[in-house]
């Protein structure tokens, strides 16, 4: 088993020798691998405000402004990035979810950091502690006591509230994932109090047409008594579903998101699906063809109002989630324990996204993937649905790399699929998906490589050094197109 390096050994690492052809570790031309990427760079993209379209950051907390207790606390609390990775290193679950002290929960993070070479989180731990806390020094177990004391003496100051954490990366809007069911009270309370950061919500109607999910029944009664219709089939379903997103929209939403992990569109009237949903009240379970037909229909309709308001959809596609049922049991959902799917889908996405458009009212869809072997044809998909008389640049997106692929790989790979069979220039950009409030040095670790994949293409003789284009082209996709495409309100 390896071991923390030495104070001394890691000084000639992250230093290398003067006679040594090495790069030193993560210094301020991290990523950038030759001229034309580091001038994009720095030159464009440095420094960008931040616009983060899809997260799962608590409203509550930016509302209330405090400062977390420690590190362990801030890194580790949610993150099931970081569970999976001590898992994989062999650590105790009660230093990972359990009720184990939180220094020893952060010493085995730092353990665990030091063996996630090639893994993602190691860039993005040593990011965060280098924008956040001015910490140089790579983390392992010898370093964690020293870390640990830094970052918890900074984390009780006025610079490090919630607020000030994400000022300091000059985020400006940012956009939670929240129920229909939600009072959206601390969305509110952040616009009446002034707060200059925008924190606006996302329509997720997921418990709605997610009619094979235990506790269905139980939802539709709770958005009934919300909404006063009563909901006794497929179209009252909708009256509500519309009263709820007209909600959303006075509270600034500007977009949707849909998680499509199964049969997604199966053909159906509305007659069938409306018996079908009435099957389903009356406490009968459905085939997964059936299933299909009420996810596709809702999915049809739901599209047609978005595109009435000028709502973003975005599917999140392929993910199966919960695969240990022990684990399942004892912590629930979102703790480490999905992964991807694999089944075929193109045929079921092109009759949906067909089936709106054919009625002229296919809205703005942002498409992820999250099996790679997917990346392609989404794609290729996105480029059938373009056409809009709106001009409207890159109406059908292939959203940024999601979840097991974020990284670095996995974003130079989305976006060659992109640039491969459509327009890099329209990307709408990075998102973090995240619920970390350390997280947003993300944003500048996709901006350095999409930086230095362009300088690539330049300095090859792929592409001209045509500068003030190619500077523009940078600071689009990092930022403007999606302040752009998504309408946000004026601050």
């Amino acid at each position: 088993m390896l071991h923390c390096i030495s104070e001394s050994v890691m000084t000639s690492y992250t230093n290398p020798r003067e006679d040594a052809i090495v790069k030193a570790f993560m210094d301020q031309d991290f990523l950038l691998q030759n001229e034309t990427a580091r001038r994009l760079f720095h030159e464009s993209a440095e420094g960008l405000p931040i616009i983060d379209f899809h997260n799962h950051l608590d409203p509550k907390a930016i509302y209330e402004d405090g400062n977390y207790r420690n590190i362990t606390e801030a890194w580790l609390g949610g993150d099931h990035y970081k569970w999976r990775a001590m898992r994989a290193h062999g650590v105790s679950e009660a230093l990972i979810t359990g009720d184990g002290d939180d220094y020893e929960k952060f010493v085995a993070w730092a353990d665990t950091v030091e063996n996630c070479i090639g893994n993602p989180l190691y860039h993005w731990t040593h990011m965060e502690l280098q924008r956040y806390f001015g910490i140089e020094k790579p983390l392992c177990k010898a370093t964690a006591k020293e870390i640990w004391e830094k970052c918890n003496a900074a984390l009780q100051t006025e610079a490090f509230s919630v607020r000030n954490l994400l000022r300091r990366m000059k985020c400006e809007v940012l956009c939670t994932t929240d129920d229909p069911l939600s009072d959206l009270q601390w969305h509110e309370k952040l616009r009446d109090e002034g707060f200059e950061i925008l924190v606006l919500p996302t329509f997720r109607p997921e418990k709605a047409v997610g009619i094979e999910k235990e506790g269905y029944g139980a939802y539709i009664e709770e958005l009934s008594k919300l909404t006063d219709i009563h909901i006794d089939g497929v179209q009252s379903l909708l009256l509500a579903l519309k009263a709820r997103l007209d909600f959303f929209i006075e509270h600034g939403c500007r977009v949707s998101d849909h998680s499509l992990e199964n049969t997604f569109f199966v053909p159906a009237t509305e007659q069938e699906v409306d018996a079908l949903m009435k099957k389903r009240l009356s406490g009968h379970m459905l085939t997964e063809e059936e299933c299909g037909k009420y996810h596709g229909y809702l999915y049809q309709q739901l599209g047609k109002l978005y595109a009435d308001h000028d709502i973003v959809m975005q599917m999140h596609i392929g993910a199966i989630r919960n695969n240990s049922t022990r684990f399942y049991q004892r912590l629930g959902v979102d703790t480490g324990f999905d992964s991807v799917n694999d089944f075929a889908f193109a045929a079921q996405l092109s009759a949906l996204l067909d089936g709106i458009d054919q009625q002229g009212q296919l809205p703005k869809v942002i498409l992820y993937y999250l099996n790679t072997k997917d990346a392609n044809m989404l794609a290729a998909m996105a480029g059938n649905f373009q056409s809009n008389e709106q001009g409207i640049r890159g109406k059908v997106q292939l959203g940024s790399a999601w979840w097991f692929g974020d990284h670095k790989h996995g974003m130079e790979y989305q976006m060659k699929c992109l640039a491969d069979v459509g327009l890099l220039s329209t990307f709408v950009g990075m998102l973090t998906d995240s619920r970390s409030f350390l997280s947003f040095s993300r944003h500048e670790y996709f901006r350095r490589i999409l930086c230095n994949m362009i300088g690539t293409w330049v300095e090859n003789g792929e592409y001209p050094w045509q500068e003030a284009y190619l500077m523009q082209l940078v600071r689009c996709i990092s930022y403007e197109n999606s302040k752009d495409y998504f309408n946000f309100p004026a601050g």
